[in-house]
């Protein structure tokens, strides 16, 4: 054999030498096999036993390394056993290889890793010491007056000077009781209460007892008898067509009136009533528009040149507030309301108490939620009418998708609502 090819077959035997081949282990998967352990904190002697237990009832034909298993073991002053079983997870596994030298082979075999806790044997049978809620503030407090900024320690400040001392309030505790005591004696209970805000409300005077929705407002609570009786109507005796009519009331550009003008006449008989209601809801809205010229009469009267000076002097006396500095009437977010809601409650006479709540905001120039928020203060809810209610009242079935404000018995005001205060 030459020197080249004994050269090249020692090279190669030296290469073959540093290789192993891998194998994994032909044990039973469940066989009870090695453990990887980690010590965090403290690591126990060499000479320290460790025993493996598994958990009642558990699949023990299952593969070792995925049993529910706990390891244990005590050296002279130190236990350690599992702190929470076996880790688990779904992104890696581990294994630990035996080397056999002899055949330069390495044999594999899954294992669980278990991290292992510790407790002293002097410190087991002692219980902790409870703290406090106060000894911990003080202890942060401490903390905070040694470490923190500037504004914790102050803020830290600020709680010391406002804390509440428990004990000095004992002596005061029952004076202060009998002083609520005594100064609540005079507050008005719930149902005083109530009966104070509704008569306080910004509407005409109502039945709260009411069977009946057209008893709920009485007409000459609303219109005074006198001024009731002064309304013209001869002058609609004369016209011969539904536009000489509507030309006749003091504001015109309504279709809400319009239509409800047209209705009176289309009875089979002239109801009065009804048209001197359409009339003096018309001077209310004539007067609405020109709530500018209260403080002018002259002018006002003008405006509504056919409206009777008792009926003007009513509404400006019932809807209107006097001024100190120029001693002249003028229209308040008080009166106007009041205004809308006798308007609104007439409204809802002449339609039989389902007033069109649309068609009204539409001719007055006001946004719809307004006025349905003055019909419900009257004691109304906005719905659209069924069948049988639109057969009832004589409407027809078109008027099925009209949203109106339906005056419902027994009589219920809108409850005020209580508004959270801000933290």
């Amino acid at each position: 054999m030459s020197a080249a090819v004994a050269s090249k077959k020692r090279k190669r035997d030296a290469e073959d030498a540093g290789k192993a081949t891998l194998t994994l282990s032909t044990q039973p998967a469940s066989q009870v096999g090695p453990v990887l352990a980690s010590f965090p904190s403290l690591e126990p002697p060499k000479s320290t036993p460790f025993k493996c237990y598994v958990q009642k009832g558990a699949d023990k034909s299952a593969p070792f390394e995925t049993q529910p298993t706990i390891i244990a073991g005590e050296a002279e002053t130190v236990e350690f056993f599992t702190a929470d079983g076996p880790l688990s997870s779904t992104g890696c596994s581990y294994m630990i290889g035996v080397h056999d030298k002899r055949t330069n082979t390495t044999t594999l075999r899954p294992v669980p890793l278990h991290v292992l806790t510790r407790q002293v044997k002097a410190l087991k049978n002692l219980k902790p010491i409870e703290v406090s809620t106060e000894e911990r503030m003080a202890q942060r407090n401490n903390l905070g007056e040694a470490f923190g900024t500037k504004k914790a320690k102050a803020a830290i400040r600020a709680r010391e000077r406002n804390r509440v001392d428990i004990d000095a309030m004992k002596n005061v505790a029952g004076h202060l009781q009998d002083t609520i005591m005594q100064n609540t004696e005079t507050l008005p209970t719930a149902e005083e209460a109530k009966a104070t805000a509704d008569s306080s409300r910004l509407i005409p005077p109502y039945n709260a007892d009411a069977q009946t929705p057209g008893d709920v407002y009485a007409l000459h609570d609303m219109i005074p008898e006198a001024e009731f009786n002064a309304l013209p109507i001869s002058a609609f005796k004369s016209a011969k067509s539904d536009r000489d009519r509507i030309a006749l009331l003091p504001f015109n550009r309504s279709d809400w009136l319009k239509l409800q003008l047209k209705l009176v006449y289309s009875a089979p008989k002239l109801n009065k009533t009804e048209l001197k209601l359409v009339y003096y809801i018309s001077t209310m809205m004539a007067f609405f528009k020109n709530s500018r010229n209260v403080g002018d009469k002259d002018a006002l009267q003008q405006k509504l040149s056919g409206v009777p000076p008792i009926v003007l002097d009513g509404l400006i006396s019932r809807f209107t507030e006097t001024e100190r500095s120029t001693n002249k009437p003028k229209m308040t977010p008080q009166t106007e309301t009041m205004l809308l809601t006798y308007m609104f409650a007439l409204c809802l006479r002449v339609e039989d108490y389902a007033a069109d709540v649309e068609t009204i905001a539409h001719d007055l120039s006001m946004a719809p939620t307004k006025v349905m928020n003055l019909f419900k203060s009257l004691g109304c809810t906005i719905k659209k009418l069924g069948p049988n209610e639109l057969k009832e009242r004589g409407l027809p079935d078109s008027a099925a998708e009209t949203k109106r404000a339906v005056l419902k018995i027994p009589l219920e005001f809108p409850k005020n609502r209580v508004k959270r205060a801000r933290r």
